[in-house]
């Protein structure tokens, strides 16, 4: 059966004006809600937002779930701190990750978004993957959460720097998001 509708679970406005503005074209309605849902550990995205979005349905009782959660992982450190950055970063913040990262040569970083949709019965999971490295120290006011230390790969630009418009065309959330519409549209 279609989905005409589902819930965006987060308490970000920013992600939820970025999830909306993409699914347009779908003719899928996007609420948003925030629930305060345990987190499992893992440095796996998917994994996390698999967990969550399974919870999420239960809490809320119907309709279609939409989940996020986004990873960065630096290779430097073996994919630490992955689904696990929002802790690193209210921790030491954007400025201390990038200080953390001065011992190390190397500064490259694997961001990825996991969407979970779950309808009570199935969990479809839509990743997205940017390559790029940590900067210096952090740049740019646009974005949210890491967005100001994230440089992806060929471009001189964080995405923190860059307008929203340019962001979603390069970005892992805009790559996850293009596998959703996909199967949002095959319905």
């Amino acid at each position: 059966m279609p989905i005409a509708s589902l819930t965006f679970v987060s308490s970000n406005e920013e992600k939820h004006r970025e999830i909306r503005g993409a699914l347009t074209d779908c003719g899928v309605t996007v609420a948003r809600v925030a629930l305060d849902l345990p987190e499992m550990q893992s440095l796996d995205p998917a994994q996390v937002a698999g967990h969550k979005a399974r919870q999420a349905f239960e809490r809320l009782g119907a309709g279609a779930v939409l989940v996020e959660d986004t990873g960065l992982a630096i290779l430097a450190w073996d994919g630490y701190p992955g689904a696990l950055i929002k802790w690193v970063l209210g921790a030491v913040g954007e400025p201390g990750l990038c200080r953390q990262l001065d011992a190390w040569d190397d500064r490259r970083a694997q961001a990825t978004v996991a969407l979970c949709l779950y309808d009570g019965r199935t969990l479809h999971t839509f990743t997205g993957q940017a390559t790029g490295v940590i900067a210096r120290e952090p740049r740019g006011a646009h974005g949210f959460g890491w967005d100001s230390i994230f440089q992806p790969d060929g471009h001189e630009l964080t995405y923190g720097e860059m307008p929203r418009e340019e962001k979603m065309r390069i970005s892992m959330r805009a790559r996850a998001l293009a596998g959703l519409r996909e199967f949002l549209r095959s319905q």
